[in-house]
């Protein structure tokens, strides 16, 4: 017994490694079609990471969290996509960076994108799948507004909620597919957009 005990804990500790190991192989596979920006589907990944359909629907539910696993690392934080921007105060800047950011990054990575929104669109429930990376760069742009004297709280809370409609993989798409833009004329109009609002409703404190 006191020789067999040592051999199943250093079993339990290969399997658990090997799970490890098979994870982090279809994660890094999931991130590297992303990153060509095709579409991106269990299959495929399975393909990619060597294993079957089925090992990686064991380790992942289903597309939309192993998708959201595999964003975490691909995205920069607020403060780094706002870097070039960090030392203005100007609130029409700051939202023109961070749209142009989100909409490049959303343009590079459209084929996971677009699985994420068609994974999660019809199921409300797996709504909470999916990052919510436009809120936390609104939140960063709009932050020397929110500490300023004068600012109306209301307002500025109205103007976050307009904003996360621009910053929006959805908006892009509406442009380029629907409208046929190309897509910087794309990342365009969404940049006029999000600054008209910005300036609409924060006029007073601009002027």
């Amino acid at each position: 017994m006191q020789e067999t005990e040592p051999k199943t804990r250093q079993g339990a500790k290969g399997r658990t490694n090997q799970k490890l190991r098979t994870r982090a192989a279809i994660v890094s596979a999931a991130a590297e079609l992303m990153r060509t920006g095709h579409e991106v589907t269990m299959p495929e990944v399975a393909k990619a990471a060597l294993v079957s359909e089925a090992t990686a629907y064991r380790y992942f539910p289903d597309l939309a969290s192993l998708l959201r696993e595999s964003m975490a690392d691909q995205w920069p934080t607020p403060e780094q996509a706002l870097s070039a921007v960090a030392g203005s105060t100007d609130p029409v800047a700051r939202v023109a960076a961070a749209t142009e950011h989100l909409l490049r990054h959303v343009l590079a990575y459209q084929g996971a994108t677009r699985a994420m929104i068609a994974a999660t669109i019809t199921r409300p429930e797996a709504a909470a799948t999916r990052p919510a990376l436009r809120i936390g760069l609104i939140e960063h742009a709009l932050a020397p507004v929110a500490d300023a004297p004068g600012t109306d709280p209301a307002a500025l809370a109205q103007l976050k909620r307009d904003l996360a409609v621009v910053l929006s993989a959805e908006t892009l798409f509406t442009l380029t597919d629907l409208l046929r833009l190309d897509a910087e004329e794309a990342i365009a109009s969404a940049v006029h957009t999000a600054t008209t609002l910005t300036r609409v409703a924060l006029g007073s404190d601009l002027s």
